[in-house]
């Protein structure tokens, strides 16, 4: 303020003085640019002020303030954070264990739909030829998988890959469990095996069932090479037969792509398909957080987490403009895959920054795509083959043992915010509360604690990282119903829930024996760190402060038990 009174009265007084004459123009001029430059400081520092007076508005007292009023509601809490969810591959899902997990993230975390690779490579069984070239089909483990998927009620994102080997034209591979990357040797064939399959769903679970489901076409054709040895062209047409094989079937089945890495031919994918008449009726596509790269197939690549806040959410949101932008505007965004890294060897998956970074995310990307599908809610994942350590960087939301990471805690929070959400200020916040009142309030520090280029995530991420102290967070809640209430406090952070620094402070064991991997669900359990009964009175007003750390999550639960 005392900036800006000096110079608005020294812009004033100055301006008194400038009179000018012919005969001392150019002594004149230099004056009004003087003096424009003072018009600009005087603006310069009425804009510091506003600032500054929204952040004290905001940092009463040091503190962060985060305001909610129960009578002013945003709109429905947008959802499109649990829609779907990501696993390593088709055979996987056979296992015991690995829907055991599914089965408890399901009913913890509420996804909807899980998207999986490898559903036609030759470990599913589903075709190969007779000695005369006839094709022969089996369905048996795609059965059993979906018919569990089901009975937990969820539903497939269904990608159609990879390439039989009876039915490929090369011998190119991915991963440890061999998944061909070629295109059919013959369409025909391609096409006949396609709809054959979507016709013996339409005859196992029906029509209306069937067409809940998102057929994608392939996955990430564009690092050539790598999951696909074709072009673009080649696969404009792989995509073209497969759509129109799906919709022989039934034209309301749900087809779509590209699936491409790092969010790839987006418009090419619309235009050739606007232009071709070829149908389509989603985008999907991939990001992940990291400054290079797209694919580490052995586990090996050292990765850097980017420096961009807006990193991953940036690039929902411009995908998102780029379709509307298009001839096809109407085109549901499905984001099927992404996560801070692309490797399964990077820590910062197991680490407890990893909670708020999903946290941060969903909240700027969520109102610009339809889903945003988590790369993956398990361990258990074997692009690279099985893995030799309980905590070894993996994507998955639980390792091998059931241990809940933080990430886990991030989609459990989301999943628990109530329906309706209320307006607030606060960047990294959500408040919600459902018809009866009760309160849901989801609120973090987002810090990108990374040095940068100097280091790997895999060597920065393997640390015992403490987390700074920050200001605190009040939470300041406004017309409340008078009454009593359960007040539940959930925290996620630097040992707080936090299994892999449990697991650094056990000196990071290769194999964990029966008693640690008991302490490390102890210390990662999510029970409340703090859990009473407060009056709130007639006023309706509610106000509690926490303590802040870098990184950590609170989420707090009011629940109205008695007048």
């Amino acid at each position: 303020m005392q900036c800006c009174a000096i110079v608005f009265t020294f812009s004033r007084n100055y301006r008194r003085s400038v009179k000018c004459r012919k005969d001392q123009q150019n002594q004149c001029n230099s004056m009004i640019i003087k003096q424009k430059l003072l018009g600009l400081a005087l603006l310069f520092c009425v804009s510091i002020n506003v600032y500054a007076q929204r952040t004290v508005a905001n940092n009463v007292g040091g503190s962060r303030i985060i305001e909610a009023d129960l009578n002013r509601i945003e709109g429905p809490l947008n959802r499109s954070f649990n829609v779907c969810v990501g696993a390593g591959r088709a055979n996987e899902g056979l296992r015991a264990d690995w829907q055991r997990q599914l089965t408890l993230t399901h009913n913890e975390c509420g996804f909807k739909y899980i998207r999986f690779h490898g559903l036609l490579t030759d470990d599913m069984g589903v075709y190969r030829e007779d000695r005369s070239g006839k094709p022969m089909y089996n369905w048996q483990y795609i059965d059993q998988l979906f018919d569990f998927l089901l009975s937990i009620h969820m539903k497939p994102f269904v990608e159609l890959s990879f390439m039989p080997n009876a039915l490929a034209s090369g011998d190119k591979t991915i991963f440890w469990w061999k998944g061909n990357v070629t295109p059919p040797k013959d369409y025909q064939k391609w096409d006949d095996l396609i709809r054959n399959l979507v016709q013996h769903w339409t005859e196992r679970y029906g029509t209306d069932e069937v067409k809940s489901w998102y057929f994608e076409v392939w996955n990430e054709p564009n690092l050539k090479g790598a999951f696909f040895t074709g072009t673009q062209a080649d696969y404009f047409k792989l995509y073209t037969e497969t759509a129109k094989a799906v919709k022989s079937v039934s034209k309301d089945y749900r087809v779509g792509g590209p699936a491409t890495a790092g969010n790839g031919w987006i418009a090419e994918t619309i235009n050739y398909c606007n232009q071709n008449n070829v149908p389509i009726d989603f985008i999907s596509t991939h990001t992940y957080g990291v400054k290079q790269g797209f694919l580490d197939e052995a586990g090996q690549t050292g990765t850097v987490l980017s420096l961009d806040k807006n990193a991953v959410s940036g690039d929902m949101i411009r995908t998102r403009k780029v379709i509307n932008q298009s001839a096809m505007p109407k085109l549901e965004l499905h984001y099927t895959e992404w996560s801070a890294s692309y490797t399964p060897s990077d820590p910062i998956h197991d680490s407890y920054h990893e909670a708020s970074y999903i946290l941060d995310k969903v909240k700027k990307a969520g109102p610009y795509v339809n889903s945003m599908s988590y790369w993956t809610f398990t361990d258990i994942f074997e692009e690279a083959g099985p893995r030799f350590t309980p905590f070894h960087g993996g994507f998955g939301l639980l390792n091998y043992e059931d241990i809940k990471k933080p990430a886990y805690y991030a989609f459990k929070f989301l999943n628990e915010l109530a329906d309706q959400q209320l307006t607030s200020a606060d960047s990294n916040a959500i408040v919600t509360k459902n018809k009866a009142g009760n309160v849901r309030a989801l609120f973090w520090d987002f810090t990108i604690a990374h040095p940068g280029d100097s280091i790997n995530n895999q060597v920065y991420y393997r640390r015992d990282l403490p987390a700074k102290s920050l200001a605190p967070a009040k939470l300041m809640l406004k017309h409340l119903t008078a009454g009593t209430y359960r007040l539940n406090v959930y925290k996620v952070g630097y040992r707080a829930n936090d299994a892999y620094t449990l697991y650094h402070d056990m000196h990071s064991p290769s194999q964990l024996t029966k008693g640690q991997v008991e302490l490390l669900k102890k210390g990662s359990a999510g029970t409340p760190v703090s859990s009473k009964l407060i009056h709130i009175n007639n006023s309706g007003n509610w106000e509690n402060e926490f303590p802040l750390r870098e990184n950590d999550v609170y989420f707090v639960t009011l629940d109205k038990i008695g007048r």
